[in-house]
């Protein structure tokens, strides 16, 4: 019975995960207008899931390391009691961000949770050393390092696109109602066509009334290869993160010896996309509108950003948190652009510093609980 309610604890903490943190792969893409938020949504849960299956092969360390061995005496953190306290404990942190808006972070959560769940079970023992090199270094500096590098990026891909003569055309957006956009090859019946112009006019929605880029590289329409790099990097990092994330849940399960893995893997990986699929929607308006406002080229280059780092921190089993290395981006792309909410920032962070010491308190009280009522 209580490998069954550890299998669904860990089933809830990756729907919590799911819903959280499914959508910040493609926040640019509808932060910046390039599709709806439907599409934007699709494509994060085709390729999170992908990036799911492929942490069977590729992420190995991570799942060793989200074992909690190391960090408290091993006949602990093989209890079933302490693993299901460590999951519902970092879940309901992670799902109470989530319905108020905030994108945390999943590692953090957990993080709080095994240290909670720690001092109760063993007090002093707890290896908080190795957490400081393992875990919390990791998570401070990556938000930082993500915010450096693609304000650095940002600059050398705006000079390309500057040398390689590719110009914005812009929207012009009049009254409350009806909508003109300029449009250099109207194809709509509804065009009002100027004569002894080449400037044309049409009608359209709000959602089409936004910046774009004109003319054609290597033969291929602009804007038409800066979508493709846009989707290609938000799926990057959609993949990235359900291979960086997918393992440390999983690892909740590797007490249950009768269990293959893989179907561990398979379970984590359909309930993260059903989170992400039904309650995304309150993280994703946070993400791609509030902390600033970007452009396609802002927006790639901040996924580009995002898409290197959890990558790279993946392979060499760093256990950085892709929610702090994606508004760490886009942060980086507002301080560069002079857009960044900084109020939005300053919130944002806040509900980081709170994310630990609730898991903590949180997955603590659980163990505390659970053993009360089976010594």
């Amino acid at each position: 019975m209580s490998l069954a309610l550890l299998f669904l604890a860990t089933c809830f903490l990756a729907y919590s995960n799911g819903a959280n943190d499914n959508f910040k792969g493609v926040a640019s893409l509808f932060g910046s207008r390039t599709c709806n938020y439907r599409t934007a949504i699709s494509c994060a849960t085709i390729t999170t899931f992908a990036g799911s299956i492929m942490s069977i092969f590729l992420a190995q360390a991570l799942l060793k390391k989200f074992s909690a061995k190391g960090i408290v005496p091993d006949h602990f953190a093989g209890s079933e009691y302490f693993l299901l306290a460590v999951a519902i404990g970092a879940g309901l942190t992670v799902i109470l961000a989530t319905l108020t808006g905030f994108p945390i972070s999943t590692t953090h959560a957990l993080t709080g949770a095994i240290i909670g769940c720690g001092l109760v079970a063993v007090g002093s023992q707890v290896n908080l050393a190795a957490l400081g090199k393992g875990f919390v270094l990791p998570l401070l500096l990556s938000p930082v390092l993500a915010i450096a590098v693609a304000g650095v990026l940002y600059i050398p891909l705006h000079a390309v696109r500057i040398a390689t003569g590719v110009t914005k055309e812009w929207c012009i957006c009049v009254g409350a109602e009806e909508r003109v956009v300029a449009m250099p090859q109207p194809s709509s019946v509804f065009a009002l066509r100027s004569v002894g112009s080449t400037i044309t006019l049409s009608v359209d929605e709000q959602e089409n009334c936004r910046e774009r880029y004109a003319g054609s590289f290597l033969g291929f329409g602009s804007q038409q290869i800066m979508d493709v790099a846009h989707f290609l990097s938000a799926g990057t990092v959609s993949f990235a993160r359900g291979l960086n994330d997918t393992p440390k849940i999983v690892a909740l399960l590797l007490l249950w010896k009768a269990l293959d893995i893989r179907w561990g893997f398979a379970a984590v990986a359909l309930t993260m996309a059903i989170g992400g699929l039904l309650n995304a929607r309150k993280v994703a308006e946070t993400m791609s509108e509030k902390i600033t406002t970007m452009n396609h080229g802002q927006g790639f280059t901040a996924n580009l950003t995002t898409a290197i780092l959890v990558v790279l921190a993946t392979l060499f089993g760093f256990p950085v948190s892709t929610t702090h290395v994606s508004v760490g981006s886009l942060f980086g792309i507002g301080l560069t652009t002079g857009k960044a909410n900084l109020r939005m920032i300053s919130a944002i962070v806040f509900s980081w510093l709170i994310t630990l010491p609730c898991a903590a308190i949180l997955g603590g009280l659980i163990y505390w609980v659970s053993k009360s009522f089976h010594p």
